[in-house]
């Protein structure tokens, strides 16, 4: 089950129908500008297939976001990562370039946030952001979170910011 609509945004749960859209997201090299390399079609298939399997098993993965008319922004939601060598809760997000900066990630996160009370599977959230990412710890601010040390994600560029549900 996913968040309840926001003021502007709407999730649901991803599809194979997404993979145009997906695909766009995750190949724009802006908004994958802290990734390794923005993912080509396959790899963003691949992607809609992690979130479906995370629905399954867990209730909850990545969703689609849309605004109320349909339009997609991207997606946000929650996984589990690997901090300190084990799962933490973590809240992602990725916005197409044309709605950065108007507010849509910290939307779209603040309601995963809150969902991720209300299914009190984790004490913990986590995000976890590239070292030179200032928007994302921005984002990360705004829901509440603080840079801490004592998490480490395996890759020694990512910091993690956490906060208690």
């Amino acid at each position: 089950m996913h968040p309840p609509r926001t003021t502007r945004l709407k999730f649901r749960e991803l599809s194979m129908t997404d993979l145009d859209d997906m695909a766009a997201l995750l190949g724009d090299p802006r908004v994958m500008e802290f990734y390794p390399a923005p993912k080509d079609r396959d790899e963003a298939a691949a992607w809609i297939d992690w979130n479906v399997r995370n629905y399954a098993e867990h209730g909850f993965g990545l969703w689609a976001v849309d605004t109320h008319d349909g339009e997609f922004i991207g997606d946000c939601g929650l996984t589990w990562q690997t901090v300190n060598g084990t799962p933490h809760l973590e809240v992602g997000y990725h916005v197409r370039a044309a709605a950065q900066g108007k507010g849509c990630a910290t939307e779209a996160a603040l309601a995963c946030r809150d969902h991720a009370r209300d299914l009190a599977v984790a004490q913990h959230l986590v995000s976890v952001v590239h070292q030179d990412n200032r928007s994302s710890q921005r984002v990360a601010e705004k829901l509440g979170m603080r840079r801490d040390p004592s998490l480490r994600h395996t890759s020694p560029i990512h910091e993690v910011f956490s906060m208690r549900l």
